[in-house]
């Protein structure tokens, strides 16, 4: 009678933490920071950029020589446009 339970509940419990996963970072070979960025376009990520600052926000849009992140950490009413060739790294959430 306990498993009737038991079991239900710890299956529960599975499908729950494979929701707990924001995103997955894969790089291939060939792969560039356009590309990077082209797959995680409409989540949330954070630029690092090569003065040592950083931008967090949504990818709205991404070109050859620009990114454009909307929804800024602490600034939800603003866009920024950031030039690829300023990031030194794109970093992604991938747990929560």
């Amino acid at each position: 009678m306990k498993y009737l339970f038991v079991v239900p509940t710890f299956l529960v419990c599975m499908s729950l933490t494979q929701g707990a996963f924001a995103d997955v970072l894969e790089i291939k070979a060939g792969d560039s920071v356009q590309k990077v960025l082209e797959a995680h376009k409409g989540k949330r990520i954070t630029l690092r950029l090569m003065g040592g600052g950083e931008l967090s926000g949504k990818v709205r849009t991404v070109t050859k020589e620009l990114v454009q992140l909307g929804e800024l950490s602490n600034g939800e009413f603003f866009d920024s446009v950031i030039e690829i060739k300023k990031i030194s790294a794109v970093i992604v959430r991938v747990q929560e």
